[in-house]
C-alpha cells in the first residue's frame, strides 16, 4: 500500500513538473531565433562584406548545420556523451538505472543526462544546471521536456541545435566559434583529434590544458582511433593557448569601415545590414593598393588609403583604409586620418577666383620667384619641379600645378574667404580661421580627410552640387543642395581633365591620363610626407592617399608615382564596359577662340563665365604688367636673416621692380644699380630701399637684416625712442 502510494505521488509530481515542456520551442524557431555576437555587414549585392564583434560577454558566430560539422566531431560527440543517443527517446533508461546502482555503491559511473536532456537545459532556462546541480524536481521535469522534445525533434535536429548551443569554454558558445577560436579553421574541417579535444571541454570547460589533453585521449580510444596520449596534450595546450577570433569563414575586406559605420550607428549583436560597398570593387582596390606599396617599399612608404564614391546618390562603394599587414600601424584608417592636402585644394581656389570675376581660365599669371612676408616669416613658395615657367595662364597653372600662380590667386581671394568654401564643403577639420592658415592654405598646408577631400571633388563633378554621403542600402537618398556655381566647376572640370595644359609638369603621357573622361588633380605636401591622387569621372569619383601613418616622409614619391597609379588602375577598373561622356557645357557658359601675346601659350578655343570674355582676340598682358610702378620685392617691414649654414658669397637678396622703363636702385640714400631686378649682399642692419625712375622717386619700403651671429643686446636704461 505505501509502495502504490509513493508511485502514484511521484507520478502526480512528474504530470505537473512536466507542464511546462510543452512551451519548448521547435527546432525552425530556435534555428530563427540564433544571434551571433556580431555585426554582420554585406554589400550592395548581398555578398558578405565583414563581421565585427559587439556583444563582449559571449563569442558566437554563426549556425552551422549537421551537414556542415566532420563526422569525426559528431562521433566524438555522441561516444562521449549519449553512446545510445540513437536508441533512446529522450531519455536513456539503462543509463540511470547504472548511475542510480553506482550512486547505491559510491561508485563513479558515466552521467545518466542525454544530449536531448542537455539540450533541454540549454533551451529552458528554469532547466539549467546550477552551481548546486539541479533538484530532483528538475531532474523530472528534464527527463519528461527530453520525451518531449524526441517527438518534436528529429535526432540530426537535436545534435545540431545542442552544437549550436552549448558553451565550451569560457566565452565561447556554439561550435563555429569553438572552431575557430582553439583550431583556426571551420567545423567541417575539424579532425578526429580536434574534435577529442573539444568533447572534452563539453564536462569541464575550464580544465588546465593537461586534464583536457587526457580527457581527449580517453574519447579517442573509446572512438576506436589510435591514440597518443602525450600528443594530445600537447596539442590541447596549443589549441587552448591560441583562443582568439581565428578562422573567418568569409573575407574580411573592409575593417575600417566597419569600425566607421559602427561609430556613427551602433547595431545590437546578431544584426544583418546590407551596405553600400562593393565587395567586388572593395576587392580589386585593396589588392592594387597593396601591390604599389609593396613597389614602393625601398622608398620608405608603407601605407596607403583609398576611397570611391558613386557621383550622384553619393554611396561609399569602396574604402581601403590601410595596407593591413604591410604597415605597422594597420589599425589606422587612412580613410578618416588627418594629413597635409597638398596641391589637392587648388581646384577650390581658382573655383573661387572665377566664380567671384577676379580671374578667368585664360587670365595671364606670372610663374616667377615671389616671397611674401608673413607673420611667421617670409614665405617663398616653389613648384613641384623646382622651376619657373614666367607667364601662364590660369588653366596652365592649375592643371600644371603651379605653385606661385596659386599663391598670387590667394592673395586676391584671400585665405579667408578660401577657407570659408572649404569648411562649407565639407572639410570641418579646417576649423582655424583663415588668417592662420595664410597664404599657404593654396599649397595645401593644412590637414584634412581624403573622405572630406573625395566627397569636395565629388561635388566639383556634380556641377556644385552636393548630398550627404550613403553607407548603407537603407539609408534614405535626401535631395541635394547647391554648394558650387555650375559654371565656375564646369570650367574647373574641364581644366582638370585638360592633359595638354597639364603637359608643362607632367607630360601628356602620365598615370592621370585615362582613354575616357576623367578630372584629377594630384598633391604632394612638405618633404613628401603625403601624396594624393583624386579625380572623378561622369559617375565615379576616387580619391587615394599614400604615405605613412607615422608621418615618416618617402624617398622621392611625388603623387605622380606613388597615389596616381592607384587612381589610374581603379578608375580603369570602374569604367571596364561603362562609358565616361565629355560633360556638356551648362548654360550661360560662353566658349570663345583665343590667342596670346608672344605666343606665351598656344591659341585654343576657351570658356568663359557669362560677362568675362574679352572682346580682343589676344589676351597680351599679365598681372605683373598690370601692377602699378613700384618695388615688387621685398615689401615693406621685410625681415631678413642670414643663414649660417650658407657661405656668405652665395647669400643675396633680390630687389623687383614693377611698371618703370628706367629703374634705379637707391639703398640709404646711395644709388646701389639698375635694371628691372638687383642681387644685393645683404649686409645686417635697418634699411630704407628707394627705387627711381630716371630722377622720379617711385617708391620707398622699410626691412632688416639680422646677421647670423650677431647678439642682440637689450636696450640701455633711459634710452630714447627707436628710430
Amino acid at each position: 500500500m505505501r509502495i502504490k502510494s509513493v508511485r502514484a505521488g511521484l507520478a502526480l509530481v512528474a504530470a505537473l513538473v512536466s507542464l511546462p515542456a510543452w512551451a519548448l520551442p521547435d527546432f525552425a524557431t530556435v534555428k530563427a531565433g540564433w544571434r551571433s555576437s556580431d555585426v554582420i555587414l554585406l554589400d550592395r549585392h548581398g555578398q558578405p562584406l565583414q563581421r565585427v564583434r559587439v556583444d563582449q560577454k559571449q563569442r558566437k558566430l554563426d549556425w552551422v548545420t549537421l551537414p556542415e560539422i566532420s563526422p569525426a566531431m559528431r562521433q566524438a560527440l555522441v561516444v562521449s556523451e549519449d553512446r545510445n543517443f540513437y536508441s533512446h527517446s529522450g531519455v536513456d533508461w539503462s543509463a540511470v538505472a547504472a548511475a542510480s546502482w553506482g550512486n547505491v555503491w559510491n561508485k563513479r559511473t558515466r552521467g545518466a543526462s542525454t544530449l536531448t536532456m542537455q539540450l533541454v537545459g540549454l533551451l529552458d532556462d528554469d532547466l539549467k544546471r546550477g552551481n548546486q546541480g539541479r533538484s530532483l524536481g528538475q531532474k523530472v521535469q528534464q527527463g519528461w521536456s527530453a520525451e518531449w522534445l524526441e517527438r518534436r525533434w528529429t535526432k540530426a535536429q537535436i545534435l545540431e541545435g545542442y552544437l549550436n548551443l552549448v558553451g565550451f569554454r569560457g566565452e565561447i558558445v556554439g561550435l563555429d566559434a569553438l572552431s575557430a577560436s582553439l583550431f583556426d579553421k571551420a567545423p567541417s574541417g575539424l579532425d578526429a583529434h580536434e574534435s577529442a579535444i573539444a568533447v572534452a571541454l563539453l564536462r569541464a570547460p575550464n580544465s588546465a590544458p593537461d586534464k583536457v589533453g587526457l580527457r581527449a585521449c580517453g574519447i579517442l580510444k573509446d572512438m576506436g582511433r589510435p591514440a597518443d596520449c602525450d600528443q594530445l596534450r600537447v596539442e590541447a595546450q596549443i589549441a587552448l593557448a591560441r583562443h582568439g577570433n581565428g578562422y573567418q569563414q568569409d573575407e574580411q575586406l573592409a575593417p575600417h569601415f566597419a569600425r566607421k559605420l559602427l561609430a556613427r550607428s551602433p547595431l545590437p549583436a546578431g544584426t544583418v545590414v546590407r551596405t553600400t560597398l562593393d565587395a567586388d570593387l572593395q576587392r580589386f582596390a585593396t589588392l592594387t593598393l597593396r601591390r604599389q606599396l609593396s613597389e614602393l617599399r625601398q622608398r620608405n612608404v608603407e601605407d596607403g588609403a583609398l576611397v570611391v564614391l558613386d557621383n550622384r546618390s553619393g554611396d561609399i562603394l569602396a574604402w581601403v583604409g590601410s595596407s593591413g599587414d604591410l604597415s605597422r600601424a594597420g589599425d589606422v584608417d587612412g580613410v578618416t586620418a588627418l594629413r597635409q592636402a597638398g596641391s589637392t585644394l587648388k581646384p577650390f581656389l581658382y573655383q573661387l577666383a572665377l566664380q567671384g570675376h577676379w580671374l578667368t581660365a585664360a587670365s595671364l599669371l606670372n610663374d616667377s620667384p615671389l616671397d611674401l612676408n608673413t607673420s611667421s616669416g617670409l614665405y617663398a613658395p616653389q613648384n613641384y619641379d623646382k622651376d619657373f615657367k614666367g607667364p601662364v595662364s590660369v588653366r596652365t597653372a592649375l592643371a600644371s600645378s603651379l605653385n606661385t600662380p596659386a599663391v598670387r590667386t590667394i592673395e586676391m581671394v584671400t585665405p579667408a574667404r578660401l577657407r570659408e568654401r572649404l569648411y562649407t564643403l565639407g572639410m570641418t577639420s579646417l576649423n582655424e580661421a583663415g588668417d592662420y592658415y595664410g597664404y599657404s592654405l593654396a599649397l595645401g598646408a593644412a590637414d584634412i580627410r581624403l573622405l572630406d577631400l573625395a566627397n569636395a571633388y565629388r561635388t566639383l563633378a556634380t556641377g556644385g552640387t552636393q548630398n550627404p554621403l550613403r553607407w548603407l542600402g537603407s539609408d534614405p537618398k535626401p535631395g541635394s543642395k547647391r554648394v558650387l556655381d555650375e559654371q565656375s566647376s564646369f570650367i574647373i572640370s574641364d581644366i582638370l581633365s585638360d592633359r595638354t595644359a597639364r603637359a608643362r609638369t607632367f607630360g601628356l603621357e602620365s598615370a592621370l591620363a585615362t582613354r575616357f573622361w576623367t578630372a584629377v588633380k594630384t598633391g604632394t605636401s612638405k618633404d613628401m610626407r603625403d601624396n594624393w591622387a583624386v579625380g572623378y569621372s561622369q559617375r565615379y569619383t576616387v580619391a587615394t592617399w599614400v604615405g605613412n601613418a607615422s608621418g615618416a616622409p618617402m624617398w622621392d614619391v611625388s603623387g605622380m608615382h606613388g597615389a596616381a597609379p592607384v587612381w589610374l588602375a581603379v578608375m580603369n577598373q570602374l569604367h571596364t564596359g561603362t562609358p565616361s561622356l565629355l560633360p556638356t557645357p551648362p548654360a550661360g557658359i560662353q566658349a570663345q577662340q583665343i590667342r596670346f601675346e608672344d605666343n606665351i601659350e598656344a591659341s585654343r578655343r576657351e570658356y568663359f563665365l557669362p560677362g568675362t570674355a574679352r572682346d580682343e582676340i589676344y589676351l597680351a598682358r599679365d598681372d605683373a604688367r598690370d601692377r602699378p610702378a613700384g618695388i615688387s620685392y621685398p615689401v615693406e617691414g621685410a625681415i631678413f636673416a642670414l643663414d649660417p649654414d650658407i657661405p656668405p658669397a652665395n647669400q643675396r637678396i633680390v630687389f623687383r621692380a614693377n611698371g618703370t622703363a628706367r629703374p634705379q636702385w637707391w639703398l640709404n640714400g646711395k644709388p646701389l644699380g639698375r635694371g628691372q631686378t638687383l642681387a644685393w649682399f645683404p649686409m645686417p642692419g635697418r634699411h630704407v630701399l628707394e627705387l627711381r625712375d630716371n630722377t622720379r622717386s617711385v617708391e620707398q619700403v622699410h626691412f632688416e637684416v639680422r646677421g647670423a651671429f650677431l647678439r642682440q643686446t637689450p636696450p640701455r636704461k633711459g634710452a630714447g625712442k627707436k628710430t
